[in-house]
């Protein structure tokens, strides 16, 4: 009987000698390196956040892009507009030459919509858009507020 409480002593302490290695292990592989790999991805997203949004370049280049959107769907608001008044007394071939600004106006009024709301749907980017801008702008509106 004490042989077999001596074998159950010694495979305790092996049992404990093993996993008490593999704790040191585990810490180890912490301390050198290990923890940085874990923490790879986490780091890599505050570090890619501090390039972009805690970067003042980006900040001020985003600030400003609003605006600059804005300012193209008016911009091609105006000039249908202004086509359109032309078109009441143009000729039958400039008639035709304006309905074919007006359309390309108008797409192209529909990309500056689409992007400025694209952008200001971002989550990282909506903390810039200026107080004074809408938060979306509407495709089928006849003309557009960009500041209040």
């Amino acid at each position: 009987m004490g042989d077999l409480r001596e074998g159950a002593r010694f495979g305790v302490w092996a049992v404990g000698g093993i996993v008490g290695l593999a704790v040191v292990y585990v810490i180890g592989v912490f301390v050198f390196g290990g923890a940085g790999w874990i923490t790879a991805p986490f780091r890599g997203e505050v570090q890619e956040r501090e390039d972009t949004v805690g970067s003042g370049t980006f900040r001020l280049t985003t600030y400003e892009e609003f605006f600059g959107l804005c300012e193209a769907v008016q911009n091609a608001e105006g000039t249908i507009r202004v086509l359109q008044q032309e078109r009441g007394t143009a000729s039958t071939a400039r008639k035709s030459q304006i309905d074919q600004s007006i359309t390309a106006l108008r797409a192209s009024r529909i990309e500056s919509v689409n992007e400025y709301n694209s952008k200001a749907a971002q989550e990282h980017r909506t903390p810039f858009l200026d107080k004074g801008l809408p938060h979306r702008l509407d495709a089928d509106a006849e003309k557009t507020t960009c500041t209040d």
